[in-house]
């Protein structure tokens, strides 16, 4: 799912225990790289100060403190869980505390004075401390035996305590402790030689276009810079790292901190190009609109993953991003039916001052070859693009789903049902001129799109359609993804069963001409 939210679901839910006066212990479990998002930071800041029992554990599993595991961090960690030494601790400040009153208050303050200097030098997690938590750790995450032993011991103390454990990514496995970051999300693979299950060799996914297009926008402008929230492999701005390492900035899994560092960094003149999952974008919408819209920035978001992610399901399917860019004052949104198209747009979009700009893309194949930039014809801004004529409807599709309604126009032609097929490449500003011809020459109206339906494009496109207030609006029907979370699938299975391939746009068209309803989402 997505990252750093287990502490504050978990303060939650111990503070609900509470409340309930029940007698259990709530568990958080975070990884070092979530660590790294504010939200986790929020958390610890609210809990630490309250003396509510509650229990963090950080999975740490960068490699480079694993030399901090030892004999010594045993004995310190052994010591500080233990019950027995808490409770000499606390008798020798209460004897020290009933000396005479000058000189107990003396050694007193000089033993706090010694005690805190003492964890400054050897406590690893002193800004937990100081946020309010008592540091456990670090302990060795993979001996069982030693982490039974410690939670035991946990559990008998008292307040908000953050257990540090260490451990090695893909533990067990030796292809996955080589390559650790391969492995993260594995394929099929032979579990022997841990090579993938080869894949017909096929054309390129849309990131690789993206990463090598990105790098050649950047040689050619030397005001270009990309930013990914922890995701460089996924979004491949790994490529550009690699051509342009002083121009490539990863934040970690920080998104709102990415949009408004990339504002920071337009108000200079760069141009900054935003790569992050259209899912993990939706929780920088304020930064989206506070720092850059707001401010009339012209930062390029690339919304990667838009659309049906496939097996990784509901949490990183990127189903909202139409609407929620539609929503945004200012916001060029944009969509390519493919990977010409993509570059063409980031191209544009890199040239333009006037505020941002959004293009989404799919985790998907590209559906044909890709030139090389230079060969990719420019695109007039805010342009449509119509790909076929026929009088009996028009479709207005969007990005993804421009191709498989022209094969579903071709389907329908051989019934005798003649369709118009738009590429609606600008979301927002879009072609006025076009789109009237569409909607005043056209009986029935159907809108396409691989986004929430429910505020997305279609619904964008029947609001306009109503303020021409014609004498004989068309029929208009938007056809889109539903108003529920999709589970897992692949692309290909999941796309059908919501009726967004030729076929089921095929049949939707068919039903709405043959129907001739009023406007309706499906």
């Amino acid at each position: 799912g997505h990252a750093s939210t287990s502490i504050s679901a978990a303060w939650g839910m111990a503070v609900g225990r509470d409340l309930n006066q029940e007698d259990f212990e709530v568990v958080a479990i975070i990884g070092d790289g979530a660590m790294g998002c504010g939200l986790a930071y929020e958390a610890l800041n609210n809990a630490g100060h309250t003396g509510r029992n509650f229990i963090v554990v950080l999975n740490d599993n960068d490699m480079s403190i694993a030399p901090a595991v030892g004999a010594m961090n045993k004995y310190l960690t052994g010591m500080i869980t233990n019950p027995a030494y808490n409770r000499v601790r606390g008798l020798v400040k209460e004897v020290l505390h009933r000396t005479p009153t000058a000189v107990g208050d003396v050694m007193e303050e000089l033993a706090g004075r010694m005690e805190e200097s003492f964890k400054h030098l050897i406590t690893p997690g002193l800004i937990f401390e100081e946020l309010g938590f008592s540091y456990v750790g670090p302990i060795d995450g993979h001996d069982v035996k030693g982490l039974v032993d410690t939670f035991e011991r946990v559990k008998r103390m008292k307040g908000p305590i953050l257990v540090h454990t260490l451990t090695q990514k893909g533990r067990g496995f030796t292809h996955a402790e080589d390559d650790p970051w391969t492995w993260h999300a594995a394929g099929p693979f032979d579990k022997v030689t841990g090579e993938g299950k080869k894949k017909s060799a096929g054309l390129p996914r849309y990131q690789k276009v993206f990463g090598k297009g990105l790098i050649e926008l950047a040689d050619a402008d030397p005001k270009v810079v990309t930013i990914t929230a922890a995701m460089p492999d996924g979004t491949s701005t790994d490529m550009f790292q690699k051509a342009h390492p002083d121009r490539y900035f990863d934040v970690g899994i920080a998104e709102g901190h990415g949009v408004t560092f990339a504002a920071g960094l337009a108000t200079q003149g760069v141009k900054p190009v935003v790569a992050i999952y259209s899912t993990f974008l939706q929780r920088a919408y304020d930064n989206i609109v506070h720092d850059v819209a707001l401010q009339d920035l012209s930062v390029v978001f690339g919304m990667d993953r838009a659309g049906i992610a496939g097996e990784d399901g509901p949490t990183h399917h990127g189903v909202l991003d139409i609407a929620y860019m539609l929503s945004v004052q200012g916001m060029t949104v944009t969509a390519p039916k493919d990977g010409a198209e993509m570059l063409a747009l980031l191209r544009l979009a890199t040239r333009a001052d006037d505020g941002p700009w959004s293009v989404r893309w799919p985790r998907a194949a590209v559906p044909e070859e890709v030139p090389h930039l230079s060969q990719i014809p420019e695109i007039e801004p805010h342009t449509w693009e119509v790909l076929r004529n026929g009088g009996d409807c028009v479709i207005l599709a969007t990005g993804t789903m421009v191709l498989p309604s022209v094969a579903a126009a071709s389907l329908l032609e051989s019934e005798g049902l003649r369709c118009t097929v738009v590429n609606c490449r600008f979301l927002k500003p879009f072609d006025r001129k076009v789109f009237e011809e569409m909607v005043r020459s056209h009986p029935v109206v159907v809108t396409v799109e691989e986004g929430q339906v429910i505020n997305g494009f279609g619904a964008f496109m029947a609001r306009e359609i109503d303020a021409l207030e014609l004498d004989r609006p068309p029929r208009v029907s938007a056809l889109g993804l539903p108003d529920s979370f999709i589970e897992h699938g692949s692309r290909d299975e999941l796309l059908a069963e919501i009726g967004l391939d030729a076929k089921g746009i095929g049949a939707h068209v068919r039903q709405r001409v043959a129907r001739g309803a009023k406007f309706e989402t499906a």
